[in-house]
């Protein structure tokens, strides 16, 4: 799979701008964000790269930010060199050890994650993965059934299988995600993760104790349904992929629909990840 990488440079660019930017590329198919001394640099598929969305994006900005872009293509035999250049280790509330295969081991930390991204989004390093991972260090995953939406890297589901969960279902709509949770559950010595390509119609009908679903606010809107219906009573959902404004009321208002009641959120810059409780019947 070929991607497209934009290198943005600014002259000057607040947080919230920057962030709000980068929600609006991901609105429009872009995937992976790395921030650079100069800007930052956004990745999409090259066949979901559509210029006409691009443009419009970037005029809805008009003469707020002063940049400039470079567009080139990012070749799959590249994009090893590309994330090793941006990829440094990345440590957890001091008891996840996050590292690449070339990174030394770190004995001292309770949980050690071993990825490999091959053009996967979810390396921990964005705020939203982040998050998610604090989440689940933070709440009781031993015996548990665990569906894991917009995979990614299949990092999320490593953590739960490290935390006890019995059984992890991974499920990314892009192939490249789909074995890359695979390379990387057997990187990580996890062998009660099963990796399924698609989106909700590929969820196996079983009763979740727990559904993390890091995406984005338009998908969660669309599958907060489907989760609810495959959710125990009782269960616990965790979403991320958004912002705090307008898209955390949104994702609130909709869960209540569906009878999960909000429980708490955790805040990184502006981006938001929740935890919500499926209503006991």
């Amino acid at each position: 799979m070929e991607y497209k990488k934009v290198a943005f440079s600014f002259a000057s660019i607040e947080e919230y701008q920057h962030d709000l930017l980068i929600a609006a590329l991901a609105d429009v198919g872009f995937d992976t964000f790395e921030d650079t001394v100069e800007g930052f640099d956004a990745f999409v598929v090259a066949t979901e790269f559509n210029e006409t969305d691009f443009n419009n994006v970037l005029m809805d900005f008009g003469d707020e930010l002063q940049y400039t872009y470079v567009i080139s293509d990012i070749e799959p035999e590249n994009w090893n060199e590309e994330w090793e250049k941006n990829f440094s280790p990345l440590i957890i509330t001091d008891e996840c050890y996050v590292r690449a295969t070339f990174h030394d081991e770190q004995p001292q930390y309770k949980y050690e994650i071993v990825i490999d991204p091959k053009m996967a989004f979810g390396t921990g390093h964005h705020q939203t993965t982040t998050m998610m991972m604090q989440y689940i260090l933070e709440n009781n995953f031993v015996g548990k059934l665990v569906l894991d939406m917009g995979a990614g890297t299949g990092i999320l589901g490593i953590l739960a299988s490290k935390r006890g969960a019995t059984e992890i279902i991974a499920i990314d709509n892009d192939e490249v995600c789909y074995r890359s949770a695979i390379e990387n559950a057997a990187l990580n010595e996890i062998t009660n993760l099963t990796s399924l390509c698609g989106s909700k119609e590929e969820i196996p009908i079983k009763a979740y104790d727990i559904i993390l679903a890091n995406i984005n606010r338009n998908i969660l809107l669309d599958q907060i349904e489907t989760y609810a219906k495959v959710l125990k009573s009782g269960g616990q959902i965790y979403f991320s992929g958004f912002y705090e404004e307008p898209d955390l009321n949104m994702i609130k208002n909709h869960a209540a629909d569906f009878g999960l009641n909000y429980v708490s959120h955790k805040k990184i810059n502006d981006w938001v990840a929740t935890k919500f409780e499926k209503i006991k019947n």
